[in-house]
């Protein structure tokens, strides 16, 4: 019941984040392209399809990858065994790049961008072992405890100064694979393994050291991307001229797409895929599990089944994106190409951005980790916000550098001089948050409808070459979120936005500080039970005294408690008055017959106490009674109701 009622809660939250995609395709198809697309009913079973399976396969996150993933660092943590830690996240980095889709289709491309000179299957091998160097750079990162924007501008410096020696062919393919080595399944696994190790080891904090492991998994391909193509240009020569036009489009017009059937073949060779990339995930983890920890996997079939759920959602979800929703957006980009001009381009590729990454479940998945280890100081929704800000910002200047020309180098250098001056300014807690969300945006849902712009524009624009100036969008769309992000966090700082357990622990503060005003200042504290508070008050108090005979005690405490006071205490009392002066020694040696009966009352309250009581016990008559007050001073301890004051 309580996974159903999860499941329904996420379908509700898939729906509302596919919103902005629907929108804004039904905007730019009426008012600017003014036609009714193709296949438009393909279309709207497609997005319904990609709800549920974002909803099933967050949902199999939450009760298989995340729980597993955790669990495995937390066990290596108590092992304090750093050689199989790093060895697992090795592993878990290669393991999951190797198989990713997009790479493959990205390295197919590059082989024909090299003519020849780039192996398809070398490279994915050499993105691979940069992803998986990064995960375990990460790790080593999250066991010293080092700062994290050591090693990442110290990835940039790298990234640039590799760049300066890179033939201009590989540099704009290099930026953008270290967007696309970043999986819909890769990331949750790295995440769950980053603030496993930072909750099991002492001194780290989950929030600080978590993150970060994402973001050296998109920045170390950069590097080793370059370097492979420094040789491979300067050692190999090429073997033939591809035309890489015929991966892209014929005469300047787009492909057709491929049309979706819901034939049985279909469908299984579709979830095989699928199977084939998770299959890696699940080996790993069951090797360690049972083989190097020895340990059975708690709840293993709900673990199981949350692996399994992971495969139904994400191939529900890829069949989803495959009905019509990847092919109309590539015709689309065409379409404005021909017939809108370059400010409507922008306006596009900036909501196509924002509304992609909305609807990327991987930055739903790490954005509600981001809430939850922050104490609620990070609100997830706004967090995406920010990132498909930043997403859309990048995509929109990436356009504008296609159809502009000018050298990527210079735009995303000057993109990590801001990045590097946000990271000593933003509050340390979102720096390696901010830093994961540029690899958590271009995976499933962003990164074909980003490539199929860049590659539209690159091949439709005069002067332009596809296989130069055509890749890059990726690499924009993953550096402005770091920026974003961080102004983010220092918004929030500006604001006072603060975690629940800080804002408990200042709450307390609040009542301590009080507490240490009233003794500075002698202010009367007193404690309001029916509230539940301690309230440091200016208002006086005063003692009132009545001393009576001790058969009168029933009588005396019931018309004072009936004129106002809240409480008494009753003291026996000795005493004697001018009569009895002359039999002192007798009255000395008597038992006590009187009682002092202490009232503590707000002054306020004092006359008209002091009037009930002569009148009720007839003191000024019979003369059996004294009853006077006095102020006091430095009250603290007294327990009052809210009425009393």
């Amino acid at each position: 019941m309580l996974h159903l009622r999860t499941f329904l809660t996420l379908l509700k939250e898939s729906f509302r984040d596919l919103m902005p995609i629907i929108l804004v395709i039904l905007f730019f198809q009426g008012a600017i392209i003014e036609s009714v697309p193709e296949n438009w009913a393909s279309t709207s079973i497609g997005l319904l399809i990609v709800a549920v399976g974002l909803a099933v396969f967050l949902l199999g996150l939450e009760i298989g990858i995340f729980p597993v993933g955790e669990g495995l660092a937390v066990e290596f943590a108590k092992k304090g065994s750093t050689r199989w830690i790093l060895i697992f996240a090795f592993l878990i980095g290669f393991g999951t790049t190797i198989a990713e889709p997009a790479l493959v289709v990205i390295a197919d491309k590059a082989a024909a961008i090299s003519h020849g000179r780039i192996d398809a299957d070398f490279l994915r091998g050499v993105v691979a072992f940069s992803v998986g160097f990064a995960i375990v750079l990460g790790a080593w990162r999250i066991i010293k405890g080092h700062p994290i924007h050591y090693y990442i501008i110290a990835g940039y410096i790298l990234v640039v100064a590799t760049t300066a020696f890179s033939p201009h062919e590989i540099v704009g393919l290099a930026y953008d694979l270290g967007g696309v080595t970043t999986s819909t399944v890769t990331v949750p696994l790295v995440a769950a393994l980053g603030i496993g190790l930072a909750s099991s080891i002492k001194g780290r904090n989950p929030i600080l050291d978590g993150f970060g492991l994402i973001a050296f998994a998109s920045l170390t391909p950069m590097i080793f991307v370059q370097l492979y193509g420094i040789y491979v240009y300067n050692f190999v020569d090429p073997i033939h001229i591809s035309d890489v036009q015929t991966l892209i489009a014929t005469n300047g017009e787009p492909e057709a797409s491929a049309v979706m059937h819901f034939d049985l073949q279909g469908i299984l060779m579709s979830l095989l895929g699928v199977i084939k990339d998770v299959l890696p995930i699940l080996a790993i983890i069951f090797f360690f599990q049972y083989v190097i920890l020895k340990k059975p996997i708690q709840n293993l079939k709900e673990v199981l089944a949350g692996f399994v759920l992971v495969v139904i959602g994400l191939d529900a979800f890829i069949i989803g994106l495959e009905m019509g929703l990847f092919s109309l957006g590539e015709t689309m980009a065409y379409e404005l190409i021909e017939k809108a001009g370059a400010m409507l381009i922008y306006a596009f590729a900036f909501a196509i951005g924002f509304s992609t990454t909305m609807a990327e479940p991987s930055l739903t998945a790490i954005a509600k980790k981001a809430k939850e280890v922050s104490d609620g100081r990070i609100n997830d929704f706004v967090l995406r916000l920010f990132v498909a800000l930043g997403v859309a910002i990048g995509i929109a200047l990436g356009a504008f550098r296609i159809i502009h020309g000018g050298e990527i180098v210079y735009y995303i250098s000057v993109g990590y001089i801001f990045v590097i001056a946000l990271t000593f300014i933003a509050p340390k807690y979102i720096i390696p948050i901010a830093y994961d969300s540029g690899g958590v945006t271009t995976s499933t849902v962003t990164v074909p409808l980003v490539a199929a712009i860049g590659l539209g524009l690159a091949s439709n624009t005069p002067g332009r070459d596809p296989l130069v100036d055509g890749f890059g969008l990726i690499a924009f769309a993953s550096l402005f979120p770091m920026i974003t992000v961080m102004t983010y966090g220092v918004i929030a700082q500006q604001m006072g936005i603060k975690g629940e357990h800080e804002k408990e622990q200042e709450q307390m503060d609040e009542i301590l500080h009080a507490l240490q005003t009233a003794e500075n200042i002698h202010l009367n504290t007193v404690k309001i039970y029916d509230q539940n508070k301690i309230a440091s008050l200016s208002m006086p108090f005063s003692a009132l005294h009545l001393i009576i005979p001790k058969q009168r005690q029933e009588e005396a405490i019931q018309s004072v408690l009936e004129a106002g006071a809240s409480g008494v205490t009753i003291m026996e009392a000795k005493g004697f008055g001018a009569e009895d002066a002359t039999q002192l020694y007798n009255r000395l040696h008597h038992e006590n017959d009187n009682l002092n009966l202490m009232f503590i009352i707000p002054t306020k309250k004092v006359e008209h106490i002091i009037k009930t009581v002569i009148e009720k016990l007839d003191i000024l008559q019979n003369g059996k009674g004294i009853v006077y007050s006095y102020p006091i001073e430095h009250l603290k301890g007294l327990s009052l109701k809210s009425s009393d004051l």
